[in-house]
């Protein structure tokens, strides 16, 4: 019997052909390329001997059933069905297979989360922490105010070269998932501290030519990880509970606190880099929360006061 945590040679095959239409043609992120083929290893783990032609939606469904068994969440088991319509979509258009036996699958239903926001008073401390006395406070307070100020994604934020800068015009090219292109704006506020530090801060840590904005100790581009840290700190030091506080909630507050002040959700959607609306929507859910909570805890009818 063969080992069931050992792929079959085809199915080895298959997943080194997916993940090089991944990294090649889609150009997905590589973190969403692992993902995808966590996911789809788990899955030809499961059919084993069945090849990938023969596979039904029968076979999708008991899959997804078992990894409930297993305790596995709706979230992940959404995923894992998304990582697996991913890969049947490029067979079929391949030819590999005659149909798609995911294309009439509903995902596991899972309850819709609202992302975590902060107050605009807990984000403007929080982007006033860093001792802007130092080369690399001025770097840490250009870093966070462009963060906010373009609702950006981390790797789009420490990825950032000069090539991509329209300064003169207020304005960063970004390279988003799947190298799509958007144009972004930035404020006054985060175009001030983005010369302060270019003029008086990145000038001590250069040590080599490059292109990137952004500079380590090392003289070379900051790191997801580095910047993770650095969050953290800023938050300790603004007094923030750092559960609440990474970087890809300044994304959620960027969006939320646009919605709230008026901005037009197609505007917003363009500004992430969001390829469908639906994505976006769920700051419009934000927004109503925090309506909701103002309501009951100002309306005089909530607080007794008639």
């Amino acid at each position: 019997m063969n080992d069931p945590q050992v792929l079959s040679a085809e199915h080895e095959a298959l997943r080194e052909d997916f993940y090089r239409y991944l990294a090649s043609e889609r150009k997905a992120a590589e973190n969403t390329t692992q993902s995808y083929l966590t996911d789809v290893t788990f899955f030809l783990l499961f059919l084993g001997a069945t090849t990938i032609d023969a596979c039904r939606p029968d076979h999708i469904r008991r899959f997804l059933a078992m990894e409930d068994q297993r305790g596995i969440g709706a979230r992940t088991r959404a995923r894992r069905l998304s990582s697996l319509r991913a890969l049947f979509r490029y067979l079929h258009r391949r030819g590999r297979i005659e149909q798609d036996p995911t294309e009439h699958l509903e995902a596991p239903f899972r309850r819709r989360q609202l992302p975590k926001v902060l107050s605009e008073e807990m984000v403007t401390a929080f982007l006033q922490a860093p001792d802007t006395g130092t080369a690399f406070g001025k770097r840490d307070h250009a870093m966070l105010e462009v963060l906010y100020s373009c609702g950006l994604r981390v790797s789009e934020l420490v990825g950032l070269t000069f090539s991509q800068c329209r300064l003169d015009r207020g304005l960063l090219l970004i390279s988003g998932k799947g190298q799509k292109q958007r144009l972004v704006p930035f404020g006054q506020q985060a175009h001030r501290r983005l010369m302060h530090y270019l003029e008086e801060g990145r000038p001590e840590l250069v040590r080599h030519p490059t292109d990137d904005v952004f500079l380590n100790r090392f003289g070379r581009a900051m790191t997801r990880q580095a910047f993770w840290q650095m969050v953290k700190k800023y938050a300790a030091v603004a007094g923030i509970n750092s559960d609440k506080l990474t970087p890809h909630v300044l994304r959620h507050c960027f969006a939320t606190h646009l919605l709230n002040h008026g901005a037009d959700l197609r505007a917003v959607q363009a500004l992430l880099g969001h390829s469908d609306l639906k994505t976006t929507e769920i700051y419009t859910e934000v927004a109503r929360e925090r309506l909701r909570a103002v309501h009951t805890d100002f309306h005089p009818l909530e607080k007794g006061a008639l």
